[in-house]
């Protein structure tokens, strides 16, 4: 799994002993991944084995019951979310993609989560601002389009309870961010969001070397 780290900053020897000395990923965990290899460059938008082992614990060490993702691909991050919540916790998924979500489902339903997960299919932003204002989550995770971040996280902040986390996934690109964008639409967006959050005084945060750069966010 390491062959081809996510963290880009990482070599492959360095990020196996990451793996290796953290909670491995399971039997299903492992096919997921696989199968999501097999989907050739589309596979990079999949979070790596170490930070998905960070979100289950995040969400086992912050308590969370309610959570909420924006941009769940073939749902490792969301399995990983999942696995952290109690029996009772709940997690809206957040896709465009039939396709990509129905290997998603599969995973699910095999790892014995489904019945914590909802998947809800269409723009993450109509069905953000279909919430009721009053809705609160624990925890919420953001990896879909880029020039759209702002707005997801907009949305998701006003409905995150106090002392809630959110993290942001790609806050690095690459490394791209202290490069010149040379146009990329992508680059601009997420440097542009990264000014916005860290000027943002409703919340602390963190921004963390994990894959290719998450923000840890919590709202004051």
């Amino acid at each position: 799994m390491a062959d081809d780290p996510k963290s880009f900053f990482l070599s492959a020897p360095i990020s196996a002993y990451l793996i290796e000395h953290g909670t491995p990923p399971d039997d299903v965990a492992v096919r997921l991944i696989e199968e999501t290899r097999a989907l050739g460059d589309h596979s990079r938008m999949q979070v790596s084995p170490e930070q998905g082992a960070f979100m289950t614990m995040l969400t086992r060490l912050t308590g969370a019951r309610r959570a909420v993702e924006v941009g769940t691909f073939t749902g490792y991050s969301a399995l990983c979310v999942a696995r952290g919540l109690p029996d009772d916790g709940r997690l809206l998924c957040c896709d465009v993609s039939e396709e990509w979500t129905s290997i998603a489902r599969r995973y699910w339903e095999e790892a014995g989560v489904s019945s914590k997960v909802e998947l809800r299919l269409g723009p993450a932003v109509d069905t953000l601002r279909s919430l009721p204002g009053d809705e609160t989550f624990d925890l919420a995770f953001i990896d879909a389009d880029k020039p759209n971040y702002g707005a997801y996280y907009e949305e998701i902040l006003s409905r995150l309870r106090v002392g809630g986390a959110l993290l942001v996934d790609n806050v690095l690109w690459g490394g791209q961010v202290v490069a010149d964008s040379a146009g990329d639409a992508n680059v601009e967006a997420i440097k542009a969001f990264n000014d916005m959050v860290a000027a943002d005084e409703r919340v602390d945060k963190v921004m963390l070397p994990l894959g290719d750069g998450v923000t840890v966010i919590r709202k004051r």
